[in-house]
């Protein structure tokens, strides 16, 4: 079963060709067959942030080009494809429209099925494009940490998934990117706080860590991230040096306490003995050494998924959109006139 994917919730444009074999068990059938991505990070940084009406301009530039590129590194044509998955929401509607607009027509073209995906489902099961040894067995609890998500789940199969805790305010990555633009680091910031921080201290700082109730696996980041402005501002007005590197750091830390300790007592509340991390900032390599750290101290078993499976991409969308073609569960399939959504309800 070949499926072109594709994926434009945000700032980038992606596709994806995946081969799977429904004549077995989908949880060890899943191939890559190619995996294109185009960022517009230099459209983007001269505002320091994304400005969403040139994301979707620039979505409706590259969605062919990418979908082509795909292809090509797949060695199939559309002819071949037997299902189309594309990300129906959460994210910016303008760039949803572009690449869902898009994944049905070619549906309606091909006289094919098309399947609307939530993005936060493909982070939750993006661990699942791994080789066969370092995917998970269900159930496990799933950190997924983004610029625009910081949520806690249960995970009992390809299609269920349990809401345990989120984030009150900021999520982790927008906390990133706003912590970067205080210290003046340009924009996207958070690959630069985290560079950064490896050159500061750590414990240089007491930034706050925000534990909530005691029961809570819920997140508030906005705290943190005002304590940075007011200590950065306090530096100016004194006159004195900005110790950038040490408040890189003593912030990446402090974030990172507070994700490892909430995902263990997730864990810790369901029972589960795998414990699963997706989205942007997974990629951060301190969250991933610290809570596969604290995973091997609680007796869990710790998935990372590579890199280029963390940030945005449409490999994971295909993915997730195959489990839920077949589970052939209301919705599964969507028509020319579904319409994309900006909130997930998943979150």
């Amino acid at each position: 079963m070949l499926i072109l994917a594709i994926e434009s919730s945000c700032d980038d444009t992606a596709a994806a060709v995946l081969d799977l074999n429904r004549d077995h068990h989908p949880d060890h059938t899943s191939r890559v067959l190619s995996n294109v991505v185009s960022s517009q990070f230099d459209v983007h940084a001269r505002f320091g942030g994304i400005v969403p009406e040139l994301a979707s301009r620039c979505h409706i530039e590259a969605i062919w080009p990418v979908v082509h590129q795909a292809l090509t590194d797949a060695g199939v044509s559309l002819e071949d494809i037997d299902l189309v998955a594309a990300t129906q929401g959460p994210g910016l509607v303008g760039s949803l429209l572009v690449g869902f607009t898009f994944a049905k027509a070619v549906a309606l073209v091909q006289q094919i099925p098309c399947t609307g995906v939530d993005h936060l489902a493909g982070h939750l099961l993006a661990i699942l494009l791994e080789k066969e040894k370092e995917r998970p067995e269900f159930p496990y609890t799933a950190l997924v940490v983004s610029g625009g998500n910081t949520s806690l789940f249960a995970v009992e199969s390809p299609t269920e998934f349990r809401l345990l805790g989120r984030t009150r305010d900021d999520a982790a990555g927008e906390a990133f990117d706003k912590v970067a633009k205080v210290l003046e680091l340009g924009y996207p910031g958070g690959p630069t706080v985290s560079r950064l921080a490896e050159q500061g201290n750590a414990d240089a700082i007491p930034f706050p860590r925000a534990w909530l109730d005691k029961e809570s696996v819920d997140f508030s980041f906005s705290g943190l991230k005002t304590s940075v402005a007011n200590y950065v501002n306090q530096c100016r007005q004194k006159n004195i040096p900005v110790p950038t590197e040490n408040i890189c750091a003593s912030f990446e830390q402090a974030v990172v306490d507070v994700l490892v300790k909430k995902t263990l007592d997730a864990a810790k509340q369901t029972g589960h003995q795998r414990v699963v991390i997706g989205g942007g900032v997974a990629a951060n390599k301190q969250l991933r050494q610290q809570l596969k750290t604290g995973c091997a101290k609680a007796g869990f078993h710790c998935f990372t998924p590579s890199p280029e499976y963390c940030t945005d991409n449409a490999a994971m969308i295909g993915l997730a959109g195959y489990f839920q073609f077949v589970a052939g569960s209301a919705g599964s399939t969507v028509g020319p006139d579904t319409d994309a959504f900006s909130r997930s309800p998943l979150n």
